[in-house]
């Protein structure tokens, strides 16, 4: 299967991440930025890295950007950067876009300028933080949408010794338990007939107001 080609524009501690990930992945990835030092410093990480001004189309051009299946833009400190290598990208035809945002204004821009995923890497992290910080149960948080969630529970003393079957939480949170985490081993898709220990880590989707009930009355 061929390898995806990964372009990431913008190495500070965003795009620098995503860079190295992507690279210890196996994928083929060329590192883009304007600043030589940082260039220099994914030149030993990154298949190419390479120093140029992603806001002049033709440096973009020759960099043949356009055959990327995925190219990421994490230009954090100049939103007009931003802005304007989107739409370059997005005019020359890159078939998938991911753009880090700065606020909300930004994100709008990039919405109407046709970006195809929006990222807030400091909103997202503080959310998760913010969750875990809440609740002594919730161990990770992942949101889906503006109303659903992905979250890891830690299943406390009420749920010790009880079935899926028994404990009915579908019916009557509306929330699905869709792994669980029981020391090394993970069950994906658990059975009706399998009981619960204390201690082991629940991976529930749904919405975040069920979820929230589930683990007040049941977790908690």
């Amino acid at each position: 299967m061929k390898k995806k080609q990964f372009a990431v524009i913008g190495l500070g501690r965003f795009g620098g991440s995503i860079c190295r990930t992507l690279s210890e992945q196996g994928m083929e990835v060329l590192a883009i930025d304007i600043d030589e030092d940082r260039v220099n410093e994914f030149a030993a990480i990154a298949s190419h890295a390479v120093v140029g001004d992603t806001t002049d189309e033709n440096v973009l051009k020759s960099l043949g950007i356009r055959n990327f299946d995925h190219v990421i833009v994490a230009i954090g400190d100049n939103i007009q950067a931003s802005i304007l290598t989107t739409l370059i990208l997005k005019e020359l035809g890159v078939n998938h876009i991911t753009v880090k945002a700065t606020n909300d204004y930004h994100e709008k821009v990039l919405k109407k300028i046709g970006a195809d995923q929006i990222v807030h890497p400091e909103r997202d992290m503080g959310e998760r933080i913010a969750h875990n910080l809440i609740s002594n149960n919730v161990l990770d948080y992942l949101e889906l949408s503006d109303k659903h969630s992905i979250v890891e529970i830690v299943a406390s003393e009420r749920l010790d010794g009880h079935s899926l079957l028994e404990l009915d939480i579908r019916a009557r949170y509306g929330i699905n338990i869709v792994a669980i985490k029981r020391g090394a081993s993970v069950i994906v898709s658990p059975l009706a007939s399998e009981i619960i220990r204390k201690g082991d880590v629940l991976v529930v989707i749904g919405a975040d107001s069920d979820i929230d009930r589930f683990e007040e009355k049941v977790v908690g």
